[in-house]
């Protein structure tokens, strides 16, 4: 909470054109993900600059060159979303849960992103984001998507992987991109302005003829272990 408030101290003058540009991308009616998301990371970039928190990405090469294919991060906190969108070069969107649709910013951010909302309590909806999904996929847009369900709360332990998160990505047959975050907690959880290094790693990509064969738990632990390799080697 100490860090929002200097991010929006330090950019006081610029906050109220931001959310109004912001929130005017996400309701016009000629939707563009590429210049909707080139502004949305401008304004990331500021806030974290503003934040006094600096983003190392590593494994950039592994981001796949060609569209439609979904991130698998694992999940700290809601600074984890501003930490991709400075970071990433490519656009992308976001399945998000529910309980974070009418926070302040991220939901202007997500509407402009066409980011899409789940349910986890309501199977019936949860199967229709997944379909959802699915099609954008195989249409060449970019998802991200954490399978952990909800934040670890642990600092760089990850919680279980579920399997359903990967659903999209068998029927689509796209590529799987397993990103591990370290220190993303630090920015927003910790009640602290000093200045926090957040680390974003991409890992190689894991195409569909890797996983086929493997049933969504199975695909959930192998992404799993992977991000838990890289937290150990680049903490």
């Amino acid at each position: 909470m100490y860090r929002i408030i200097l991010m929006v101290v330090r950019l006081f003058y610029k906050v109220p054109y931001y959310l109004m540009r912001i929130w005017w991308l996400g309701t016009r009616k000629n939707f563009n993900l590429e210049e909707n998301y080139a502004f949305i990371k401008k304004v990331t970039k500021a806030a974290n600059r503003a934040g006094r928190v600096k983003i190392e990405s590593y494994g950039m090469e592994n981001i796949p060159k060609e569209n439609g294919f979904i991130f698998f991060p694992n999940h700290q906190g809601m600074f984890d979303a501003l930490v991709f969108l400075e970071s990433c070069p490519v656009p992308f969107s976001v399945v998000y849960k529910k309980e974070v649709s009418n926070v302040i910013l991220l939901k202007q951010v997500f509407k402009a992103l066409h980011a899409i909302a789940i349910d986890r309590e309501d199977i019936k909806q949860s199967l229709q984001v997944i379909n959802q999904m699915t099609e954008e996929v195989k249409k060449g847009r970019n998802f991200l998507i954490f399978p952990e369900g909800t934040r670890s709360r642990m600092g760089n332990q990850l919680l279980p992987f579920k399997g359903g998160t990967f659903k999209s990505a068998v029927r689509a047959k796209c590529p799987i991109v397993p990103c591990a975050l370290i220190d993303s907690y630090k920015p927003f959880d910790e009640k602290s302005i000093a200045p926090v290094t957040v680390k974003l790693i991409y890992l190689k990509p894991i195409c569909y003829e890797e996983y086929k064969q493997l049933k969504t738990p199975e695909i959930a632990d192998l992404v799993k272990s992977r991000i838990e390799e890289a937290i150990k080697e680049y903490l």
